[in-house]
């Protein structure tokens, strides 16, 4: 026989107060986070993967750390390429709260919600962690309703992607993890470029190439050995009119696209040297010489097969 028509689970008064209690139970026992949406700037649709991606945004809201005892996942691992941190943890957010603090701005056209891929920053522990699902289904329609989201994450490995959320923290606490160019510029008059600032030098067009050909890259430091000396620290470099990633060369022009200063690029710094122009190898601080020597005591496979070659005995 059919249910009770004088009872009903879908009470909308009843719905939102069982809502309202969830948003007042987050604000009194979770964390504040920052909601920062993934914007893929160049998709591969072949392994659909997203090469390139920007974080332009950041929504501070409250959710709930659904981890008790820690954080879960692996932990902390040590292999041949370091040390490895496998954390994973689950937050739970307000539908409600979620609609109206990123829903408005969010690029999906039809049901806007969280998307794997999209990034919570937890300034308690200063950790980003990326969204690998997103469960919209618990709890299992009491009230008839769904109001909350949980969102699955792991521990955000930083891959040089460009951060501009406004928030200081967030931009400040990416740029000292991105890849830096140091370069010197002599300058004139003590115009010294603005960190922060987007600087560019115009190259030489390469065959194929379209005139005009720039790397352009964003100024993380700044020092000021002189008036007529300045040494900064590139990150976010990228190149247009050409197809072929291209870096800073001596002897061109830097531009500032913010200030309008101009300067010319006296050095560049490769990777293999430090900041002086010594070779790391020949650098007694850094001790590469040293672990190298250490490191042959360790099974690495990447130098020689420690169990020897297969082909030797088949």
């Amino acid at each position: 026989m059919p249910r009770n028509v004088y009872f009903s689970q879908a009470v909308k008064s009843e719905q939102n107060l069982y809502e309202d209690l969830i948003i007042e139970s987050l604000g009194i026992y979770g964390q504040d986070v920052y909601y920062i949406p993934r914007t893929i700037v160049n998709r591969d649709s072949i392994l659909n993967e997203d090469p390139a991606s920007t974080f332009d945004d950041a929504f501070l809201m409250e959710m709930y750390i659904e981890n008790t005892e820690g954080f879960e996942g692996e932990g902390d691992l040590y292999s041949k390429f370091g040390l490895q941190i496998k954390d994973t943890a689950t937050f739970i957010v307000s539908r409600r709260r979620w609609d109206d603090r990123v829903g408005p701005f969010s690029s999906q056209v039809e049901n806007p919600k969280p998307m794997e891929g999209d990034l919570v920053f937890l300034p308690m522990t200063n950790s980003f962690f990326e969204i690998n699902f997103v469960e919209d289904e618990q709890p299992f329609y009491q009230l008839s309703n769904l109001p909350v989201y949980k969102l699955e994450c792991s521990l955000f490995e930083y891959n040089d992607e460009d951060f501009e959320t406004g928030v200081e923290s967030i931009d400040t606490a990416t740029a000292k993890a991105a890849y830096q160019l140091p370069v010197d510029v002599t300058i004139a008059g003590g115009n010294h470029f603005t960190v922060g600032e987007i600087v560019e030098q115009t190259l030489t067009a390469a065959v194929g190439d379209t005139p005009a050909v720039k790397v352009f890259g964003e100024v993380q430091q700044r020092q000021k050995p002189s008036d007529i000396l300045s040494k900064l620290w590139i990150s976010n470099i990228g190149t247009t009119g050409s197809t072929d990633p291209k870096t800073f060369t001596v002897g061109g022009t830097l531009t500032g696209l913010t200030s309008g200063y101009t300067g010319t690029i006296a050095t560049v710094y490769s990777d293999v040297t430090n900041e002086s122009g010594t070779s790391w190898a020949a650098d007694e601080e850094a001790q590469n010489v040293d672990f190298e020597i250490t490191a042959d005591g360790f099974i690495d496979f990447s130098e020689s097969n420690p169990f020897g070659d297969p082909s030797e005995t088949y």
